[in-house]
């Protein structure tokens, strides 16, 4: 997956591809592999870098939901489950089982909550690992080492799946290249290209090298996320100039302009703090909370994950920042349950993503009751557009994406391989540690690679900071094969340094900097100047101490 050669396959101008994908996060990234692996010809730009937004900052779960279900959406939380299964299936070396347990402190709570718990096994249609059973007083401290047993009665025990959001992100941009797509990251759209009343292509802009790039193609897709409406408003004003130039708008035209999809953005923020919280393998779900929420305190790459929050926001960012009451929430609730009360300095990484919901119909829904479920909308022009949805069920939408895509840009119709196609890397047996655990068994099969890199060049063993496992062959392997081009890219995507540790990953950015320019070929501007970019980033938005020599 080079970066140089996708680009050169984007700019032969002689090329009209089957799909154009807008957006590198898991909504495009997966319609990208469903594309690709039925024969059509893809490409997908990024205008940042892949799942730059909220795709690397979710509560790390492939899960149906288990709050959905108290909202009655049995069909959605049904369809995840499956698709839970298909991920075990096809990416174990990124997506495993996980036990959760639920404290009860409330006389009748622990078989309300088992109840509840039996119907997600059933709703899942199988037995899996971990299967949800009651628990004893003592059991459930056994599980949880450091809840609180005061009033404690009990438990329920069930299993959930978890996963490397941005690393699985990075697996279906490698399988998509593997099945013949072209992507390409830091390609933001600047204009979309219309003959007549339809939408033929993009008009990309190169943000590293300042080339401006036209794509043509039979259909595009736009699965930008929260950016989505800045898509449909390029879309808007093209038909907006057609009717100016005579070609008036019919009535049913414009009856679809005003029916355009809009997005309802709710951030979601998460902290993480020391494994010494929550020491252990078993993840706590949390099940009631002041707003109606649950929350999770999750094991996660030798830390602790507690998440998350659901408030509304006006400005969309492309760098959220937790506000003051969603850290404050976050504590004061892990605070009722852990028996060593978490305080802001124990944070060690912040972040916040932005959900892409759709727009309820009535006003004044929060956005906590807003559907997590997609939607699919084909404007007049032929551009196809999808709000919503959650990483469990990237997959369907993709499915349901391509089949559109087939529909409105008259493509061969080609059956689905995606139910059952092992992702990137799937090892095709488990000697290779996939264990949340384990910083390396995400790559799957290549690492036996990225230790043939260590064999030839020993120093590459090193690690980038004491408190990492991550090594300098980690940032080689992610500039040649997994288009890297920034610091900030490896620290925050490709290994996950940034939202574990930031102060950590603040002290590596140096070491990071200097193998990348070496591998890019870089002066010392360039890695002075992403340098100071990382550490303004990393003070800014996830460390949580600061002293003066680290302010930028």
């Amino acid at each position: 997956m080079k970066r140089s050669e996708m680009i050169a396959a984007m700019e032969d101008r002689g090329e009209t591809w089957d799909v154009i994908i807008i957006g590198g996060g898991a909504t495009g990234l997966g319609a990208a592999v469903e594309a690709s692996s039925r024969g059509h010809r893809t490409v997908l730009v990024e205008a940042d870098d892949f799942a730059k937004g909220t795709s690397s900052r979710s509560t790390k779960l492939i899960h149906g939901g288990v709050r959905y279900l108290r909202q009655g959406q049995i069909s959605m939380v049904r369809h995840s489950l499956q698709e839970r299964q298909r991920l075990l299936q096809n990416a174990p070396h990124i997506v495993h089982s996980l036990n959760f347990v639920l404290p009860t402190y409330r006389v009748g709570s622990r078989t309300f909550y088992y109840a509840g718990l039996r119907l997600y096994d059933m709703l899942a249609g199988q037995i899996v690992d971990g299967r949800t059973r009651r628990l004893s007083r003592s059991e459930t401290s056994h599980h949880l080492p450091t809840l609180k047993t005061d009033g404690l009665r009990g438990g329920v025990l069930y299993s959930d799946g978890q996963f490397d959001d941005a690393r699985l992100a990075i697996t279906l941009a490698r399988t998509a290249v593997d099945h013949g797509a072209a992507i390409a990251n830091y390609l933001p759209v600047i204009s979309l290209i219309q003959e007549g009343s339809r939408v033929r292509g993009v008009i990309v802009r190169d943000t590293l090298s300042g080339h401006e790039i036209s794509l043509r193609a039979r259909v595009v897709l736009n699965a930008t996320g929260v950016f989505a409406e800045d898509i449909l408003r390029m879309d808007f004003n093209a038909l907006d100039r057609t009717n100016r130039a005579g070609q008036n708008h019919s009535a049913e035209q414009n009856r679809n302009i005003n029916a355009r999809p809009t997005v309802a953005p709710s951030q979601g923020s998460h902290l993480v703090l020391d494994s010494s919280f929550l020491p252990g393998s078993t993840a706590m779900m949390i099940p009631e909370t002041d707003d109606g929420r649950v929350l999770f305190a999750i094991p996660w790459h030798e830390k602790v994950l507690l998440g998350t929050t659901d408030v509304v926001v006006k400005n969309v960012s492309r760098e959220p920042r937790p506000m003051a009451s969603e850290i404050e929430y976050l504590l004061e609730h892990a605070g009722r349950y852990l028996q060593r009360r978490p305080k802001e300095s124990d944070v060690v990484s912040r972040f916040a993503g932005l959900r892409p919901l759709v727009q309820a119909k009535s006003a004044g829904k929060s956005t906590s009751q807003l559907s997590r479920e997609h939607l699919i909308h084909t404007s007049d022009s032929g551009l196809i557009t999808v709000i919503g949805g959650k990483w469990t069920t990237y997959r369907q939408m993709g499915e349901e994406l391509i089949d559109r895509a087939e529909s409105t840009g008259d493509l061969i119709r080609r059956k689905s391989q995606t139910a059952k196609l092992k992702l990137h890397g799937c090892p095709d047996d488990m000697t290779i540690s996939t264990t949340s655990d384990s910083f390396t068994g995400v790559y799957g099969t290549d690492l036996h690679e990225i230790e043939q890199l260590i064999e030839a060049r020993p120093e590459l063993a090193q690690r980038l900071h004491p408190q990492m496992a991550y090594r300098a062959a980690d940032v080689v392997w992610a500039v040649r094969h997994e288009m890297a081009q920034t610091v900030e890219d490896v620290l925050a995507r490709r290994t996950r340094a940034l939202f574990l540790d930031a102060q950590a990953a603040i002290d590596a950015a140096p070491a990071v900097a200097k193998l990348m320019a070496t591998e890019n070929h870089k002066d010392e501007t360039w890695r002075l100047e992403q340098i100071r970019s990382f550490r303004e980033l990393a003070n800014g938005t996830y460390a949580t101490i600061l002293t003066d020599d680290q302010r930028v």
